[in-house]
């Protein structure tokens, strides 16, 4: 596990446990991590800018300029670390402790790269060719292949960058990410492509998709929007993946969606349940509009002016109904959890909006008789068998609690019946 960043003047900074730089390119040294709990500075690429990092398990790749300021198009990558699924793009499995160019990016070749992004062991660049009249643009990887994160149509490692060529040509990709092992992708007009395990979702086999499609995506699958602004998302602004999900910050990063493992909220939408498509998270945050409402609404924000009475009381019940959506908010994550929990159990997959009976997602009656007879006609073979081992199994605890009763009753009784020690002696 490692961190990085870079400083206002185009020096890298890293710490945790990273691959340390050496001065001086020697093949023959061990490949070695550093620890360290405060940020280290990287003297290599001194006299030089660095531009983009982004690290990897124990891998790292950089844009840094050929000369020493930045020009926007003078970018060369290198990469170093970790190279036991190349990773590092450099056409074969030795590891480097010194960084160095990958060669179809170097400063003499046609295509400049643009971004970085590293999964666990795999690598995503995008890259444009340049000089050119047209924006194109092509997303390049490398690395572990085996849950199909390249985007290559097979689950082979790559030691070298190769296009993935399941995207559309004439799309120019603005943004893109890994997770541990999944990779996604956005383009300006507002198509998402994501491949890897699990669809592109990126869930590790503990919290596997189980639908009826389920399997690791070896191409670029299309992830549509839903709801008023589908079918492409907004004005995109950036993809970032976490190691099982992902989030897009898109309308000129006033709206965000995600989707993926949504363990411990990680999705920021109110549950901590997995999402299989994109949903709009709450962001920004509901006190935050309130905030900003009550400074537009005060007038002078130096606090010179004194604000009217009625604007101070809506301020009191904005804030008040801000603190109620809150507890709502949570008393529904927890009853979503604990009905994720039942599903699960009863059904042996999380519980999806889908799952929900009609009768309650029109806002009728609901007769649960009528739709338990309409659920056991729409399940197929395996859930039915499913659905009877967990009911024989409740039943059989059901038995056991009963008849363990019974005995303890039928031991009282005898237990009351028989005559009592000082009884005996006295006869």
């Amino acid at each position: 596990m490692m961190s990085s960043a870079i400083d206002s003047l185009g020096s890298l900074w890293m710490w945790g446990n990273f691959p340390e730089p050496q001065k001086s390119k020697s093949m023959e040294s061990e490949f070695l991590l550093t620890s360290s709990c405060n940020p280290m500075p990287v003297w290599n690429f001194h006299g030089h800018t660095v531009v983009k990092v982004a690290c990897g398990n124990e891998h790292v790749v950089a844009l840094v300029t050929a000369g020493e300021g930045y020009k926007g198009s003078d970018l060369v990558c290198y990469s170093w670390g970790g190279n036991s699924h190349g990773q590092l793009g450099l056409g074969d499995r030795q590891s480097r402790q010194y960084p160095e160019v990958i060669e179809p990016f170097n400063s003499d070749a046609p295509w400049t790269v643009y971004e970085v992004a590293c999964g666990a062991f795999h690598t995503a660049l995008l890259a444009q060719k340049s000089p050119s009249e047209t924006l194109e643009s092509v997303c390049w990887t490398f690395g572990q292949g085996d849950n199909g994160q390249l985007g290559h149509g097979t689950t082979q490692s790559v030691l070298s960058p190769e296009p993935v060529k399941g995207l559309p040509w004439n799309a120019f990709l603005i943004s893109v990410d890994c997770g541990l092992f999944h990779t996604s992708v956005v383009s300006s007009a507002g198509d998402v492509w994501s491949w890897g395990m699990e669809k592109g979702l990126g869930l590790c086999p503990e919290a596997s998709y189980s639908g009826a499609d389920a399997g690791d995506a070896i191409l670029p699958l299309l992830i549509p929007c839903a709801g008023l602004y589908g079918p492409k998302f907004p004005e995109p602004v950036q993809v970032v993946c976490g190691a099982a999900h992902t989030i897009l910050l898109a309308d000129a990063g006033y709206k965000m969606w995600s989707w993926g493992r949504g363990w411990s909220g990680v999705l920021g939408n109110g549950k901590m349940i997995d999402c299989y498509s994109p949903i709009m998270a709450l962001w920004p945050p509901l006190d935050a509009d309130f905030r900003e409402q009550s400074v537009n609404d005060g007038g002078d924000k130096s606090g010179t002016e004194k604000k009217p009475e009625d604007v101070v009381e809506l301020e009191r019940k904005l804030s008040m109904a801000a603190e109620d959506v809150k507890i709502l908010q949570s008393k529904l994550s927890l009853m979503e959890r604990y009905a994720s929990i039942l599903h699960g159990a009863t059904f042996g997959k999380p519980f999806e909006e889908r799952d929900m009976p009609a009768s309650l997602r029109s806002g009728g009656s609901f007769d649960i008789a009528k739709e338990w007879e309409h659920m056991l006609e729409t399940l197929d073979r395996g859930k039915l068998v499913r659905l009877e081992m967990f009911y024989r199994g409740m039943l059989a605890g059901v038995k056991d609690k009963l008849l363990k009763k019974r005995i303890q009753e039928i031991f009282l009784e005898c237990q009351s019946s028989l005559p009592s020690e000082s009884t005996q002696r006295n006869k």
